[in-house]
């Protein structure tokens, strides 16, 4: 499996300059593999270190009060994780590997730099946050106001949208690469509840299962009624600042 890193994700949506691309390595030069099921930072540990994805597969959650997990985002190569030790010092959640992967960790100096001197991957990087921020709060405000079967069915569309957007050959069928439990504890519903939702959905016609690989038969409808909105179509980038 090829890396996929932040300056293939980037390069979606603005042509970079040799010396952004250049940039951009200098964050992928200490790569490390780790293997499924590697908590790779706790709750509330310091770091002095961002991450990028380059390969497979990585959540993150937290703890609740009544011991269960709430995973609150996915990660897929191209992703950065641990932003928010910038702000608070503090990892704000656990992060696990869900399948073998490919972490690069660079220091936050970097960040700096980049604002510094290339002032248009900084911004977005930006626009890369509030894409996640987004597709969070969809999911999270889901869990109050739709019914089971549209969480289902939404997180099917988001998993499938952000795995397309890391590079991903992705077409109608893919693999979710989650247990039931992992999609339960990322949309408030138990195993045997996804499961059951699950099979709702391919009674209806609306999904098929095989071998671990979800098919989403008729996607329009599946969307319409789930009320999913894909959160990386429709950018306003008119406003970054031009390539130094």
């Amino acid at each position: 499996m090829s890396n996929f890193g932040l300056a293939d994700r980037l390069d979606r949506w603005v042509d970079l300059t040799p010396a952004e691309r250049d940039a951009l390595a200098r964050l992928e030069e200490r790569p490390r593999p780790i293997r499924r099921g590697l908590v790779l930072m706790d709750e509330q540990a310091r770091s002095d270190d961002l991450y990028v994805v380059l390969q497979g597969m990585l959540m993150c959650y937290v703890l609740l009060d009544d011991g269960s997990r709430q995973i609150v985002r996915f990660l897929f190569p191209g992703d950065l994780f641990a932003m928010s030790t910038l702000v608070y010092g503090r990892s704000p959640d656990t992060v696990v590997a869900i399948s073998n992967a490919v972490v690069c960790a660079f220091d936050r100096s970097h960040i700096t730099r980049l604002a510094v001197e290339h002032p248009r991957l900084f911004s977005l990087i930006l626009v890369l946050n509030q894409i996640e921020r987004v597709i969070t709060t969809d999911r999270l405000a889901g869990l109050g106001r739709t019914s089971a079967r549209a969480r289902v069915a939404t997180l099917l569309l988001s998993l499938r949208g952000q795995m397309r957007q890391a590079g991903l050959t992705i077409g109608a069928s893919f693999v979710p690469g989650l247990t039931q439990e992992e999609m339960g504890d990322a949309i408030g519903l138990t195993a045997v509840h996804v499961n059951r939702m699950l099979r709702v959905l391919e009674d209806e016609g609306l999904i098929k299962r095989e071998g671990g690989r979800v098919f989403l038969v008729d996607e329009a409808r599946l969307a319409r009624e789930a009320g999913y909105i894909d959160r990386f179509e429709d950018l306003d980038l008119s406003w970054l600042p031009p390539a130094r």
